[in-house]
């Protein structure tokens, strides 16, 4: 890609000797010898790159760099300037400047520093498109619903997004989508450019939780033995989404507190206070008032953490989504699976609405893709549904709302017993593509290997 440069110089034969090197390296070239000529083509031209002199007629090249920031922020700017007016030079790199030149310097010198500039700038167009790509998967737009609940949660975190400091609690059962919403609602944000860091509270013991989140120093613990920033700092002035915020303990939720109150924290180890700028999402499937009552988790942090609190209902709640979902997953499944289903039957299409869905998403997203594996092509008939979804018949009820034994399926297995079985199914039908299998079913490989090996030799055999 060939970046546009402006070269602001109020000498005639510097600006000639930069020029005719850069166009050399395929560069457009805008030339200013002044700082306010430089300023009114940046306005015109918006030029990629400035090569900008500190001393300059008129406005100075310090003042130049601040208004060109102010056009455009991404503007890679690199400064010139004599060893009498180094200081200048330094304090354009504190305003933003990518580097300086001292002079008299190389013309190789300079057509590297523009090199790296350039390379510096195909960086950021890199991200700028992975956000842009991000903001196509996470949209508010994307999100199918006909339930009023969820359309009213939806355009409260539209709102939340907007305004980009609000702490923000997402609430809801395993496999509802809160953490797409905490994705959705950082790209929709005015941190959309910045780190989204997450982090997920439930998977980590108390003591590596606290230090992935604060960091430590060298001989913090036995095994500290060089500086770790904690992801706090790693989301400096992006999001840090913060899952299954309910497993915390006591202790890292207090440190957590001042973070919020605050803005910084320590190190373990440290002496050094650290400000941050971090928006923080935390999400959870407790009640989390129900767990303030029960005394499992601080008062102060829920409030400090409740300040937008958004709420997904189940899936089972809001039966009218489940088979626009589901067709929405098969526009999607049908691309990666080379697949060309065209809906489901009127009994399919039933069959989903009356299964309750203890998995929520989570779960009908890996019915849909195991029912597309194994189906062929058309519509998808009630004979193609899993057997557990197909053969589900809702026990009733008695008057204490417990299920009554004699309502269920006999013989009688152990659930571990079910989860092999299926687990098998599954290996089948991707023709015993574990990494496969693994994602159909939501699991880490490596945990699937450790369910294989308990699996007897005799029920695999039958598989």
């Amino acid at each position: 890609m060939a970046y546009s440069i402006l070269i602001c110089d109020d000498e005639a034969l510097t600006l000639k000797t930069i020029s005719r090197a850069l166009e050399a390296e395929g560069y457009e070239i805008f030339l200013a010898q002044s700082g306010e000529q430089a300023v009114e083509i940046a306005q015109r031209e918006h030029p990629d790159i400035a090569l900008l002199d500190v001393v300059l007629p008129g406005i100075d090249g310090v003042e130049v760099l601040r208004q060109l920031k102010r056009l455009d922020s991404s503007i890679v700017v690199v400064m010139m300037s004599a060893y009498r007016v180094v200081e200048r030079a330094v304090e354009a790199l504190k305003l933003g400047a990518y580097d300086y030149l001292t002079k008299p310097f190389h013309v190789s010198d300079m057509v590297n520093t523009i090199g790296r500039a350039s390379e510096v700038l195909a960086l950021r167009v890199r991200v700028r498109d992975s956000v842009q790509d991000a903001r196509g998967r996470y949209d508010f737009g994307r999100v199918v619903t006909r339930n009023a609940a969820l359309a009213a949660m939806l355009e409260q975190a539209k709102k939340a997004a907007e305004s980009d400091k609000t702490t923000i609690l997402i609430q809801g059962e395993s496999g509802t989508g809160k953490e797409v919403m905490a994705k959705t609602i950082h790209y929709y944000s005015p941190r959309a450019q910045q780190p989204l860091v997450s982090l997920n509270c439930a998977a980590l013991p108390d003591t590596l939780l606290e230090s992935e989140l604060f960091g430590y120093e060298p001989g913090a613990y036995t095994d500290a033995r060089r500086r770790k920033e904690g992801l706090l700092e790693k989301a400096h002035a992006g999001t840090l989404f913060l899952d299954e915020i309910g497993n915390m303990s006591f202790s890292v939720q207090a440190k957590l507190l001042r973070v919020l109150e605050e803005g910084n924290f320590m190190r373990l180890g440290g002496t050094r206070t650290i400000q941050v700028d971090v928006r923080i999402i935390a999400a959870t499937n407790k009640v989390l008032k129900d767990a303030v009552s029960r005394g499992e988790f601080r008062d102060d942090l829920f409030y400090r953490l409740n300040v937008m609190p958004l709420f997904i209902p189940p899936l089972r709640e809001r039966k009218e989504d489940t088979v626009p979902i589901a067709l929405d997953m098969m526009k999607r499944f049908n691309k990666d699976l080379k697949k060309n289903f065209t809906g489901m039957t009127p009994e399919a299409a039933e069959c989903l609405r009356a299964y309750t869905w203890p998995g929520n998403i989570r779960e009908l997203r890996n019915v849909m893709e195991r029912t597309m594996i194994l189906a062929t092509h058309g519509d998808i008939s009630l004979d193609d549904l899993p057997h557990e979804i197909r053969e589900f018949d809702a026990p009733p009820e008695t008057s204490s709302g417990e299920v009554e034994i004699s309502s269920l399926t006999t013989p009688f297995v152990t659930l571990e017993e079910l989860e092999d079985r299926y687990i098998l199914e599954v290996l089948t039908a991707t023709g015993n593509n574990k990494t496969h299998a693994a994602r159909i079913l939501g699991i880490h490989p490596t945990s699937l290997a450790r369910k294989l090996k308990r699996i007897p030799e005799e029920v695999a055999a039958e598989h």
